[in-house]
């Protein structure tokens, strides 16, 4: 009989409430919460480090930057951020997700693709063949990327965006909702509309 897994939730957001979601249908059960926030339902990383020396922890946090801080605090006090793919997604075996990414239900991850650490592939997105998702970047519900799509580093898409193929989309970039790119984005730039228009930089 396969052992009881067991999964701390970084983050009670509503994004954090999802993460815990995915991980119950991924045959998780959830040991317990942590949240630096000012509450006293739950611990804090301090308290929670007291306590704990190893395990399993998920990331439940929606903000890229943020994410990423707490991901690398969590790897230098040796826990693990495994994976969580939702069982309804849809991924190639020829494709790469990286430790505490996330892909939610009804997602396709296409071959080849790569999804990096710390990543999101929210709920219905559509990641094509040989795209490449920077660490800590984040796909909205409903968003399609075509075949050879590059995502920079902490970049977000915006819900129900469509990526052309081939495009690439720099580091730290938003891509506003609904949005149509048809042409490279550089690094640190805000798109919006069809087609894409950088109105920020």
């Amino acid at each position: 009989m396969e052992a009881t897994k067991e999964i701390y939730i970084y983050g009670m957001s509503g994004h954090g409430r999802v993460v815990a979601d995915v991980a119950l249908a991924c045959g998780y059960t959830i040991a317990g919460w942590i949240d630096d926030a000012d509450t006293n339902q739950v611990p804090n990383w301090e308290t929670f480090e007291r306590s704990h020396t190893n395990g399993a922890i998920a990331l439940g946090i929606g903000d890229n930057l943020t994410r990423s801080r707490i991901a690398d605090r969590i790897i230098l006090a040796g826990h693990t951020l495994p994976p969580l793919i939702h069982p309804s997604a849809i991924i190639s075996p020829s494709a790469t997700i990286g430790i505490g990414s996330l892909v939610m239900p009804l997602c396709v991850v296409n071959a080849n693709a790569v999804i990096a650490q710390g990543s999101i592939v929210n709920s219905g997105a559509i990641v094509e063949h040989d795209c490449i998702l920077g660490a800590y970047s984040h796909i909205s519900p409903n968003a399609s990327l075509a075949g050879g799509v590059s995502v920079g580093d902490f970049t977000h898409i915006g819900i129900g965006s469509a990526i052309l193929q081939n495009i690439t989309v720099g580091k730290n970039t938003l891509v506003g909702a609904g949005a149509v790119v048809i042409n490279n984005l550089p690094d640190n730039c805000t798109a919006v509309g069809v087609p894409a228009k950088i109105i920020r930089s």
